[in-house]
Order: structure tokens, then C-alpha cells, then sequence
């Protein structure tokens, strides 16, 4: 299918472009034309796929292993190279490992590695495509006005737009690339891309911290991709198949090693416990660094590889052991995000949170459970997108990203308000998504193992916990504001409408998502589906409806709403905003958060997630072995 090539090749294209063009303005009309272009093929790939179960595309050439081999050995040159010049020598290490790996495989079995199914895509693969192209075309145009306003107010930082640009469709071309390839050895390649593409975004400020924490996630990611290169070699050796697709219609011990290896990339590279650090250091990265790659779509890549090997990790000991470490890390990175008044740290974890629950549901490997994951890596991508990019048009006009600092948000800023609310509604209010798809992820785990139930339940009450003060902080009223929305450029509101009104459409067009994509994948690998029943989806409407009808009170707020002072005890000041204390002195009135951090400390839980992690990993290794 040609429209694949088109979707990995184009914005590569648009990345060397980009990083060629010195001109501000000619550069953001190409960012916004290929935006829109990448936006566009994801969707015609709907169309065009839609008759199909799979489409497949060969790369007929002879020259096709020695590409390969040069592209990894340019990827493992680009890492040790990185290493030399932050003086890490681990990283040249791996990168060295990584390179021999690769020649190991080309002079051993190059007859294995094939390239008759290079490119296919399912139904998975076209909504990731879907995620991949429409929210990071929307992040890609708001990068435009955030990072000129960035580098106004931080002009201590060298202005390396272009070099962003470059990057950002780079990352896009070879995110493309991951949810495309059918050979594990071609998939392998672009998934060492996407560990350069993130490691070269984190440490864009050039300061000591970004550097140490992109040298973190650099470390980390490459000792995923050593193991998927493992896996790779492990295949060819014993005769395995070296498609993805193959691998995952395949059941047996023989194959649970390399599916083992697999699944702890995927763990690496979704950021589960143990390996969650890299992605609390990687906050460290501008705004829409952190929407492109930990939120949205980056971190779905493990999350995405992990359901691919749901059927061959169904029903083992090893895929118990994934969906372990994928509940405590929701249970656990929920709770630590209780104890955060920092808004992008709270989004962080609770982003390893929920990845951690669609890891839950790759080991489970049911049909329910993949259903419940593709839902979850929907519905979270676009709703923490729109987050974090909340939180960095709110930081960027006020200089603090608290969320005590957002207080009377519905005041000053009451667009972004309005949007953050409903980003905020999207990840646990019905009937959005995200609590549809716990939902399903309950009655999953039901069926399978009750006790997994326990890490959703006690996750999902945490999560309750840090929305709502969250929501509650937007809404109150203490003191008058002005304001603030008048500098935000058209941009950024662009790019926030959108994905806010995905965050409602995605709802709305739910059924019709899960009818046309979702459940035909799910049929066609374990000729059983699921779906919500006719009642619950008529429930769910009128609550949709209900729910929309809630931002119009905020436009018409003051008309025919009569505001009445706060009673204070009979201690009012003259203001509603102020009291008398005892000894007479007018105090402001202020509510404060509970953050709770002697309970739900981030060190302590931290600490133990990793130690807890850590073995799980090790059992998942002992007992595919």
C-alpha cells in the first residue's frame, strides 16, 4: 500500500525541509502544510483500509538488508557518538552491543530477515495511525507559537527551532514507521529512531538537568531496544518467524522467550516500573516535547508492542507477570500523583499510570482485555495531549504550573479553563472515555483473575482523588482576576480547540470507532468480540448530553446568576473575598489542596515500585526460561 510509504517517507521530508529553511515564517507554513498533510493521510488510510483486513506492502530489493543494516549501524554511530560527548561510557556500551548485534544478524541469518510483508497495516495499526497523525499534526502547529514565546521569555537558552522542527517530523516519520512494520528487524530500526528522536527533544535546553534526564531515558530506551535486538536474534536462530504478525498467532513455551524480550521493551519504553524515572526526568522538556512524546505517542509505542504479544502472552506465567507489573504501577504512580501540586508532574504520573493499565490488559491477553487497551490508548492519547498543552499555554502566561496557581482559572483565563475541564472530564467523569474504558477493563478482569480487579479499584479511587481537588481549584472564586487570555497566539488555540473537541467527538463516535476498527482487529485474532450493550450505550447519550450543556453556564455566568457573599462565621469583611480573624486583622480567604505527602510520598512509593517492578521483571524472564 503505497499510502504507508507516503506516511513514513513525508514527514522525513518535511523534517529535512525544515531544518534546511532559515526564514521564521516559511518555516511555519510548512510545519502547518504538513500538518495538515500527515493529519490527512492518517485519515484517507481509514478509507482505503477500511475493506481490508490487513494490507501488506513488500519492499522488493536486493539492496533491502544492507539498507537496513547501514540505517542501524547509523543508529548505533549516532549513540556512541552521544555517549563520547556527554561522557556517558553505558550508552557506548549499548550502542556498541546494539551494532554488533545488528552485523551478528545480517552476516548469520540475512536470509531470515525478509522483506516479502515489510509494511502492513490492520485495524490497530490505522487507529494508531490515526492518533499518530491528526494529534501530532494539532501539537505540532501549537509548537509554533509556544516555542517563540518560550524562547522570548527564556532567552537564556540557545533558539534551536529549526533543530525542533527537524526533530518533531522526524519522530513522526519514524512513529509511522513502528505501527507499519510487519519485520521485526525493519520495526526494530525505527524503534532505535524514536529512542534518538526523544533523547535529542528532552535535553533541547542544553542545561545540565535536561541533559541529565535525557541521558536517563537514553540509557533506559536502550536497554529495551538490546533486548528487542536479543529477541530478534533469538527468532532467527531457532527458526522462528521473524513477522510480527506471525509472532503473534503463535502460542507455545518455544516463543515465550523472545515474546519475553519484547514485552520488556515495550515495559522500557511505556515507562513501567522499574523504569519509570526516565519519564518524570523527561518533564524537563518543553511542553509540546512532552505532549509529543509522553503523552501521546512515544510512550504508546511499548504500550502498543505489549497488545501486539497479547495472544502469545495470554494464559502464561510470563503474562502474568505483565500484567502484575502493570497494575502496581497504576496503583502506585496513581497514588504518588496525589502528593504532586507540580500540574505536569501530576500528569506524568498519571500517565504511567494508565499506560500501566493498558499493560495490565496486554498480559491478561483476553479479548476483552485487548478491546478495554485499544480503548484506553484511544481516548488517553488525546485527552492528555490536550492536558499538557493546557498546562503549558497556563505556564507560559503566568510563569507557574501549580495547580494552587490555578485557582479562579474560570476567571482569568476562562477558555483555557473550559478546556482543561473538560480534559480533566475526559480522563474520569462519565461518560467519557477514559471511565468506559476501566469499565471494560473491569468486567475483563472479572472474567479473567478478580485479584487483578484490586489494582484497578484502589488506582481508580486515587484518580478521583487528584482530578476532582484539580477541577475544584479551576472553579473557585477567592479574589477578582483579570484577564490573562489576550497574548495567547491563535496557534495554540487552534491546536486546543481541536483536541478538545476531539476529547467530546471521541465520545459521541465511540460506537461507531469500535463497530468499524476496534472490533474487527479483535475478531480477527481471536474470532470472539465485545461490546457495551444496547442500554448502556442510550445511558451513556443522555449523559454526553448532559455534560455538554455544562461549559454554556460559564458564558452566561454574571447575567442570570445572582452571586451572594461567602457566609464567614459572621466575620466578613467588607469583601467576600476577606474575614476577620480573632485578633480583628482581615485575612484573605484561601483553599488549599490536601496533597497528602507523608502517605502517598513520591520517593517512598517510588522506591518500592521499583524494587516490586524489578522483580516482577526478572520472574517474567525466570519463568519463559
Amino acid at each position: 500500500m503505497p499510502i504507508l510509504v507516503a506516511l513514513i517517507c513525508f514527514p522525513l521530508l518535511a523534517a529535512i525541509i525544515l531544518l534546511a529553511v532559515r526564514g521564521e515564517a516559511a518555516r511555519s507554513v510548512i510545519v502547518i502544510v504538513a500538518s495538515i498533510a500527515i493529519a490527512g493521510g492518517a485519515i484517507s488510510l481509514v478509507v482505503t483500509h477500511f475493506p481490508l483486513e490487513r494490507g501488506a506492502f513488500p519492499i522488493p530489493s536486493e539492496y533491502s538488508n544492507a539498507g537496513l543494516l547501514a540505517l542501524e549501524l547509523a543508529l548505533a554511530a549516532c549513540f556512541f557518538a552521544c555517549g563520547i560527548r556527554g561522557r556517558r561510557p553505558f550508552v557506548c556500551l549499548l550502542a556498541t552491543l546494539q551494532a554488533s548485534g545488528s552485523i551478528v544478524l545480517e552476516a548469520l541469518f540475512s536470509d531470515r530477515i525478509g522483506f516479502e510483508h515489510a509494511l502492513s497495516a490492520d485495524k490497530l495499526s490505522v487507529i494508531m495511525a490515526l492518533i499518530v497523525g491528526v494529534v501530532g499534526g494539532l501539537i505540532a502547529v501549537y509548537s509554533l507559537g509556544y516555542l517563540r514565546s518560550y524562547h522570548e521569555h527564556h532567552r537564556e537558552f540557545r533558539d534551536r527551532r529549526r533543530f525542533y522542527q527537524f526533530l518533531q517530523f522526524a519522530f513522526l516519520s519514524a512513529m509511522f514507521g513502528v505501527l507499519f512494520s510487519d519485520s521485526l528487524a525493519l520495526l526494530h530500526a525505527f524503534w532505535e529512531a524514536t529512542t534518538l528522536c526523544s533523547f535529542l527533544l528532552i535535553g533541547y535546553d542544553e542545561t545540565p538537568a535536561s541533559r541529565r534526564n535525557a541521558f536517563l531515558a537514553l540509557n533506559l530506551n536502550m536497554l529495551g531496544g538490546l533486548a528487542f535486538s536479543g529477541a530478534i536474534i533469538a527468532l532467527a536462530a531457532t527458526g522462528g518467524p521473524m513477522r510480527l504478525d506471525s509472532l503473534a498467532g503463535l502460542e507455545g513455551s518455544a516463543v515465550l522467550i523472545p515474546a519475553a524480550l519484547l514485552a520488556f521493551a515495550g515495559l522500557v519504553k511505556s515507562a513501567q516500573l522499574p523504569f519509570s524515572p526516565w519519564m518524570l526526568g523527561a518533564m524537563a522538556a518543553p511542553t509540546p516535547a512532552s505532549a509529543l512524546l509522553h503523552s501521546s505517542t512515544m510512550v504508546k509505542a511499548g504500550a502498543y508492542l505489549v497488545v501486539r504479544l497479547a495472544p502469545v502472552l495470554s494464559g502464561t506465567l510470563a503474562g502474568v507477570m505483565v500484567a502484575l507489573v502493570g497494575g502496581l504501577t497504576f496503583l502506585l504512580a496513581s497514588l504518588a500523583a496525589v502528593s504532586q501540586a507540580d500540574a505536569k508532574r501530576v500528569l506524568a504520573w498519571s500517565t504511567i499510570a494508565n499506560l500501566g493499565l493498558i499493560v495490565l490488559c496486554g498480559g491478561v491477553g483476553t479479548y476483552e482485555a485487548v478491546w478495554a487497551a485499544i480503548l484506553l490508548i484511544l481516548f488517553h492519547a488525546i485527552t492528555k495531549a490536550l492536558m499538557f498543552l493546557c498546562v503549558g499555554t497556563f505556564e507560559q502566561t503566568t510563569g507557574t504550573r501549580t495547580i494552587e496557581g490555578m485557582s479562579g482559572l474560570i476567571l482569568s483565563m476562562p477558555r483555557l479553563s473550559i478546556m482543561m475541564q473538560i480534559g480533566i472530564a475526559g480522563m474520569f467523569l462519565a461518560p467519557f472515555g477514559m471511565l468506559v474504558s476501566k469499565w471494560a477493563v473491569l468486567r475483563a478482569l472479572v472474567d479473567y483473575n478478580p485479584l487483578l480487579a484490586v489494582f484497578v479499584v484502589f488506582g481508580s479511587a486515587a484518580t478521583l482523588f487528584f482530578w476532582v481537588k484539580w477541577m475544584g481549584m479551576l472553579v473557585e472564586v477567592t479574589k477578582t482576576h483579570r484577564n490573562l487570555e489576550g497574548g495567547i497566539a491563535a496557534r495554540e488555540w487552534i491546536a486546543l480547540g481541536g483536541l478538545a473537541a476531539l476529547t467530546v467527538a471521541l465520545c459521541g463516535c465511540y460506537p461507531l470507532i469500535s463497530s468499524l476498527l476496534i472490533e474487527p482487529y479483535v475478531m480477527s485474532v481471536y474470532g470472539r468480540i465485545t461490546t457495551m450493550s444496547q442500554g448502556n450505550l442510550v445511558i451513556m447519550s443522555i449523559m454526553l448530553g448532559l455534560v455538554a450543556l455544562f461549559p454554556f453556564t460559564f458564558f452566561v455566568y454574571g447575567r442570570r446568576v445572582k452571586v451572594v457573599e461567602a457566609y464567614l462565621g459572621g466575620a466578613n469583611a467588607d469583601s467576600s473575598f476577606g474575614f476577620q480573624g480573632a485578633g480583628g486583622e482581615v485575612k484573605g480567604v484561601e483553599i488549599s489542596n490536601y496533597y497528602l505527602g507523608g502517605i502517598f510520598g513520591e520517593r517512598t512509593l517510588l522506591m518500592a515500585g521499583v524494587i516490586a517492578g524489578a522483580a516482577l521483571v526478572l520472574v517474567m524472564f525466570g519463568v519463559a526460561l
